[in-house]
Order: C-alpha cells, then sequence, then structure tokens
C-alpha cells in the first residue's frame, strides 16, 4: 500500500514539467562545482555553483544519471562523482583505492558504445580525465576545499548550457539501457510483469540514519530470505516502481520540500492523489513557524476552519485521497513509524478535533494552536528537544491523524514534568485536557467534552475541585505575602496533587493564618466563600490520585488560576 501510493504520487509529478521530478534513470543531484573544458580537453575553470555564506552554502542541484547503489567496494557513478572518483585525489590517505576508483570512473566512460564516444563532448572529458595534470588545479581558488571535503564534481563543454551527461548521445545510452531490461517477474507494486529490481535506491534524508542513505525494502541476511530467493526476489517490485517510489520519496524528503515536517525522531511526509493545500499545508499547520512570520501557523489552522465551514472540502477535493508517512532511522535500514490514508476531508476533521481537544483559556501572549513540537518538548526534561521521550512523538501522530487517545505516557509525562517544576503551563495544561477528554469521549461517545475550556464551576471531581482548592489557598498566601518568592505550589503541590490527605489539612490551617493578614475583611470574606463552595461535595481528601485524577487536579488549578486574572466584579469585596 505504501510503495503503490508513492509510485502513483511519482507518476502524477513526473507528468509536471513543473515538478523537476527525475524521468527513470536519472535523479536530482547536488553539484557544488562543475569542471568547464573546452573543445581541446583543456580545464577552463571550476566552477562554484553553491549560494549562501558560510556553512549554509547550498549546492545547485543539476540531473544526473542515476548514482550506483554503493557498498564497501568500488563503483563509480555515470559523468560525475566525488573528487576521488573524478580526479583521483587522495583525501582519506589511501593512494591504491583511490587509483582504483578513478580507473573505474574513467572505464565507465570508455564502456560507452560508439555512437556515444564520438560525442565531442564524450570526447573532451576523456581527454581531460587521460591527461589532466593535478599539480596545476592548485591555482584555483577551491581546490583546498575540493581536497579537504572530496564534493560531487561533473563536466561542461565550454560554451554549452548542459552538462555532458545531459548531451543527446549520452541520454540515448541511458534509455537503450533502461529498455533493455527483460521481464523476468511480476511486480507486486505495479500489478505487470517487469524486470525486478534486486537492490532499491536507498532513502536519503531521514534524522538520524546513515548520510549515505538507507532502505525500507531490504534483504541483507541469509536470515531474511525465503525459499531460496535473495535481496529483492523476496519482495519482487519492478524496476520501474522501484524507481518511482524510492524517486518520490526522496523528492518528498528533500531538504527545502515543503511537504516534509521533522516530528520528534520521526521524519514525517505528507501528499495526495490529486493537487490539495493540505499537501503543503500540513508543514505550515503543526511545524515550527519562521521567525521572521510567526503568524503563520495561526493563518494555516485558520484557513483550514474556514475551508470545512464553508463546505469547500465536501466537493470533489474533500474526497481526494491524502496520506502521511513517518519514518524513523533503523540501522541500515529505515522503520515506518506510522501510516495513514484517509480522504483530505476525513483529516482535516481529525486536526480541527486535535486543536478544539487543545482549546483552553489562555493568556492573550500565548499561541492559540501548539505546534507538535511545542507539546512534545513540553514534557521534555530541561525543554530540551533531545529529552523527548523516545517514541513519542510518533504515538502522539498517531493518535492526531487516526482520531484515537493520545498516549498514556503522554499524559503521564505532562503531570511528571508538572510535579517536578511545580508549574502547569499553558500548553501542559492543554496536552492533559486533550488527553482526559480523548480518552473520556472514546469510552463513552456520547460524553462530547469532560473538561471545558475554562473554569467549570458544576465539575464535582475530586481532582479537578482539590486543584482548585489548591489555587485559591496559594491565591491566599500571595495577597497575604505581596512579592512572596516562593509559594506552597513550590513545596506542597507534588504531594497535594497525588496523596492530598497528608497536605491539605496542614493547607487549610495555613490558610486561616494567612487569612488573618489580609486587610481587606471583604476580601477575606469571599475567599472563605470560594473555598466552601469548592469543598462542597469532596467530603474526606482521598488517600491518592490516579493519573488521570492527578491531570485534572492540575486542570482545576489552572482554570482556578486563570479566573483570578479575569476581571471580576469587585464591588462586594469591601472597600
Amino acid at each position: 500500500m505504501i510503495l503503490h501510493a508513492l509510485y502513483d504520487y511519482y507518476q502524477r509529478k513526473s507528468a509536471n514539467p513543473d515538478a523537476h521530478m527525475a524521468p527513470p534513470g536519472f535523479e536530482w543531484k547536488e553539484i557544488p562545482f562543475i569542471l568547464e573544458i573546452d573543445a581541446q580537453g583543456n580545464l577552463i575553470q571550476i566552477e562554484d555553483t553553491r549560494d549562501g555564506d558560510g556553512k549554509k552554502k547550498r549546492a545547485h542541484a543539476y540531473l544526473v544519471p542515476q548514482g550506483a547503489k554503493k557498498t564497501s567496494g568500488v563503483v563509480a557513478n555515470f559523468f560525475w562523482d566525488n573528487a576521488e572518483y573524478v580526479l583521483g585525489v587522495d583525501t582519506k590517505g589511501k593512494p591504491e583505492r583511490v587509483a582504483e576508483q578513478h580507473q573505474a570512473f574513467v572505464a565507465r566512460i570508455e564502456s560507452l558504445p560508439a555512437s556515444a564516444l564520438s560525442d565531442e563532448g564524450v570526447q573532451t572529458v576523456l581527454h581531460f580525465l587521460k591527461h589532466a595534470d593535478l599539480s596545476t588545479l592548485s591555482r584555483y581558488a577551491v581546490w583546498q576545499e575540493i581536497t579537504e571535503t572530496n564534493p560531487n564534481l561533473t563536466f561542461r563543454l565550454h560554451g554549452d548550457t548542459d552538462l555532458v551527461c545531459q548531451r543527446p548521445a549520452v541520454l540515448a545510452v541511458m534509455k537503450a539501457e533502461l529498455s533493455e531490461g527483460s521481464e523476468d517477474g511480476f511486480c507486486l507494486v505495479a500489478g505487470e510483469d517487469d524486470e525486478i529490481e534486486r537492490l532499491h535506491t536507498a532513502i536519503k534524508g531521514v534524522w538520524g540514519a546513515q548520510t549515505s542513505g538507507a532502505n525500507i525494502v531490504s534483504f541483507n541476511l541469509d536470515a531474511f530470505n525465503s525459499y531460496g530467493k535473495t535481496q529483492g526476489a523476496n519482495a519482487p517490485v519492478g524496476k520501474h516502481a522501484a524507481f518511482g517510489y524510492t524517486t518520490a520519496l526522496n523528492h518528498l524528503l528533500r531538504k527545502d520540500s515543503t511537504q516534509r515536517l521533522q516530528v520528534g525522531d520521526a521524519s514525517t511526509v505528507f501528499w495526495a492523489d490529486q493537487p490539495t493545500e493540505l499537501e503543503t499545508g500540513m508543514v505550515d499547520i503543526f511545524g515550527e513557524p519562521p521567525k521572521d512570520d510567526p503568524d503563520r501557523n495561526v493563518r494555516a489552522v485558520a484557513s483550514l476552519y474556514k475551508s470545512i465551514d464553508s463546505g469547500l472540502l465536501e466537493k470533489d477535493e474533500g474526497k481526494t485521497k491524502f496520506y502521511v508517512l513517518g519514518l524513523a532511522p533503523n540501522a541500515a535500514r529505515i522503520a515506518i513509524r506510522f501510516w495513514h490514508n484517509a480522504t483530505v476531508a476525513d483529516m482535516a476533521s481529525r486536526i480541527r478535533q486535535h486543536f478544539g481537544d487543545l482549546a483552553i483559556v489562555r493568556s492573550e501572549f500565548d499561541p492559540p494552536y501548539p505546534t507538535l513540537f511545542r507539546l512534545l518538548v513540553s514534557v521534555a526534561t530541561q525543554g530540551k528537544a533531545e529529552n523527548i521521550p523516545p517514541n513519542l512523538s510518533g504515538e502522539l501522530m498517531r493518535s492526531v491523524l487516526g482520531d484515537l487517545p493520545y498516549p498514556q505516557t503522554l499524559l503521564a509525562a505532562a503531570v511528571r514534568r508538572i510535579r517536578a517544576e511545580h508549574e502547569v503551563t499553558y500548553v501542559r495544561a492543554a496536552l492533559i485536557k486533550a488527553c482526559i477528554n480523548r480518552a473520556t469521549r472514546y469510552s463513552n461517545s456520547n460524553m462530547k467534552e469532560e473538561l471545558k475550556v475554562s473554569l467549570d464551576e458544576s465539575n464535582t471531581n475530586a481532582g479537578y475541585r482539590l486543584g482548585r482548592l489548591f489555587a485559591v489557598l496559594e491565591k491566599i498566601q500571595e495577597e497575604a505575602n505581596p512579592g512572596i518568592n516562593a509559594t506552597i505550589r513550590d513545596r506542597f503541590y507534588g504531594a497535594a496533587s497525588s496523596t492530598p490527605v497528608t497536605v491539605f489539612s496542614t493547607l487549610l490551617k495555613l490558610k486561616n493564618h494567612h487569612l488573618s493578614k489580609l486587610e481587606n475583611r471583604g476580601r477575606a470574606v469571599n475567599l472563605e466563600k470560594r473555598i466552601g463552595e469548592i469543598m462542597d461535595g469532596v467530603g474526606d481528601f482521598p488517600a491518592q490520585l490516579p493519573l488521570s485524577d492527578q491531570g485534572r487536579f492540575a486542570i482545576g488549578y489552572y482554570h482556578q488560576r486563570q479566573d483570578f486574572f479575569k476581571k471580576h466584579d469587585t464591588s462586594n469585596e469591601g472597600a
């Protein structure tokens, strides 16, 4: 299903010349330096194709013959490769191996049929490779960088706009090689006879995977083989389908892709059967907005809401199939972290439900739609991305897109961070509310929402009420001691939210002392009334609160604190 959807996407994009999807046998490759040579095979210049400054320099991408799948052996690419292969420059202290690599590069070109070898560009490249004096290249400013970084190089004939590998004679050879394959099997992706691909092209761009690329389909050990078959024959995928799905996935994972999002350790890509705004909109909805446009996320979500409310997604676009694929590194392979497919309308509805579940009272400075990164980092130790619990990002994304309850580990992580740091932040409160409401709705479809957006005085849950009570007791302490540095939250929050019976009696006695210090007696009376209203129906303090009620405690505390910041009628609070 995954490979078939990617292959269909390749076919759709390749039909659009503006999509820059490589045709069979080719790939888009960043080439930092181009060796420009004249008709006699003399080097005219080394062109630096990179833009930007310092470490942000980015090489221009060119359409070149698809690179060979390299392992520990020596395998040369066609008319382009790194400096060791192209020029025989030893950058790693292995002169014998470099000489072998260079010979393989030259031999690859010399193996062309006579029709291609007679081409002026091909002859010029061969002449340069056989007679070039590397010592003369040191006069070029970029030569030292080339010898240090071993970048990709290719050739262009002086006066041409295309590379030598893009000349008609070379293209004709490439097309002929592609048509020579024999239909020796049945492709399970395309559903037709084709030559079975033995080794699939590596997938690059997955965060944490090998820089040389990794594979989704791979059989590199005997234990993975079945019925005497080896490598790709165990899962027969034709050459055309294998090229299509790998090219499509590499296209989606490229550096400047607008359809790629990093969610924790999962590199996530999005695409659809037909062009739709949601393909590129997902990154704006869930991703971090750029510093120069901090409201991009808000506009993207607002646009999604508008599309749903106006009925646009009830038309043909809403019926379009939409796909989400999450990939994570796994040694030399790529693991499928999650896979979702639904219509655009269904996906949009699930995203809206996600943000609806997160909605909670907030200050005007807090973002209305927290990004996935902000949600995950809020439960990480010290608020650092590297401390986000493993697999949690994939589980969260799976819950959002599948309209499933959020993982219990997410609720536990949020409660744990609050107890450790004694701070119920907006994002943590939103997460806890969403976790509890989703779990409640999943177990009881008749209850759409247990925890409200703002203070709910009718909520009789013991955890929620005790959280409100704790907030009021802290407020009394703050008003009795203006400018106090540490409150009861810093000392008692952990015990109050987990084992209430051990601390609330003490806190209520301490409250009497704080109330006696208030000069505004009307205010003191109102706070006493508030405590009485909250405790009505609580009964005995629980010996322990389960995890879900610890979450409700946090929401009750957060709601009550936010309610204190609202402008209320103070006419009855005394002078």
